[in-house]
């Protein structure tokens, strides 16, 4: 007669549980401290009208608070602006990251100084990034209007004339985002089996078929991966508007970004239920436009 199994040590699986938990625990003390509560407390401050930070008091609960945001020119202009400057980062730089991964991968004759100049970005500060481009964008003597007068252009007043200050943003914001999207496309690259090559090759393929065929399929998840981080990364745009413009949103203050905004009204106006509300509004953007992208990917994946 087969011996019954054994009921499992409940005291041991609790205190293996709890063991595990009491590691973990410092990890999720400063989870709620430092992500939760401020998302929580900023969700609630968007809905307290007339808050005051000194005392935490407030005059009560309304929508007052987005009724004001959303009526205000500046917010629309920030609304603006930041589309523009997703609609134009994202698709742009991850085209031209996919090129660019491609080549790299490829190992060609001098590709290693290719890509440490391609990753430097990420080890410099964005600060001293941005004032090297304030300089490049100078419309007297920076190195963009002299590459353009070579081909009879002249001179552009990226920073000064309010027309091209969101071009010059454009570019900027795309060089920066590159070489992070670079690195995760190279990845993906490198994950592509080689026998797909063999094989297409050996059909007589052409490099351009197979990179059409072969590589970028396989690689359109990590594709959409990189088009779902860079848009929330775009979204955020700040860093790179603050030092071309010596902190101004544009030459005539024509580039408020909804980030650039929120700052305004914290640290400048002092109205916090604004900029609680604006961030509010700026984190549903984000998340209406990352479900879009994952609608699509699955419903590509599904044809496939």
């Amino acid at each position: 007669m087969k011996d019954k199994p054994q009921a499992p040590d409940q005291p041991r699986r609790f205190r293996a549980i709890g063991e595990a938990y009491l590691y973990l625990a410092p990890f999720l003390l400063g989870l709620a401290i430092f992500t939760l509560y401020p998302v929580i407390r900023v969700f609630l401050m968007s809905f307290q009208s007339d808050y005051n930070y000194l005392n935490g008091t407030y005059a009560g609960w309304s929508l007052e608070n987005y009724q004001n945001v959303l009526t205000d020119p500046k917010f629309t202009q920030a609304i603006r602006n930041t589309l523009l400057y997703v609609l134009a980062v994202v698709p742009i730089s991850t085209i031209l990251a996919v090129v660019i991964a491609w080549l790299l991968n490829r190992r060609l004759h001098g590709s290693a100084i290719f890509q440490t100049a391609y990753f430097k970005p990420m080890v410099t500060s964005i600060t001293a990034v941005g004032l090297a481009w304030r300089l490049m964008y100078n419309q007297q003597y920076g190195i963009l209007n002299y590459v353009l007068s070579v081909f009879g252009v002249s001179k552009i007043g990226w920073l000064t004339d309010p027309k091209w200050s969101l071009p010059a943003l454009v570019i900027f914001g795309i060089w920066n985002i590159l070489p992070f999207t670079i690195i995760l496309l190279l990845s993906g690259l490198q994950n592509i089996n080689e026998l797909y090559y063999t094989a297409a090759r050996v059909d007589g393929a052409k490099e351009g078929r197979i990179f059409r065929r072969i590589t970028v399929p396989l690689l359109a998840p990590t594709i959409f991966l990189v088009c779902i981080v860079n848009t929330i990364s775009s979204f955020k745009v700040f860093s790179e508007l603050y030092p071309l413009f010596k902190g101004d949103p544009g030459p005539v203050y024509n580039l408020y970004t909804v980030v650039y905004y929120i700052r305004y009204m914290m640290m400048e106006k002092r109205e916090y239920g604004y900029a609680a509300a604006a961030a509010v509004v700026l984190f549903l953007f984000i998340f209406v436009f990352t479900m879009i992208q994952l609608f699509v990917k699955k419903k590509l994946r599904n044809r496939s």
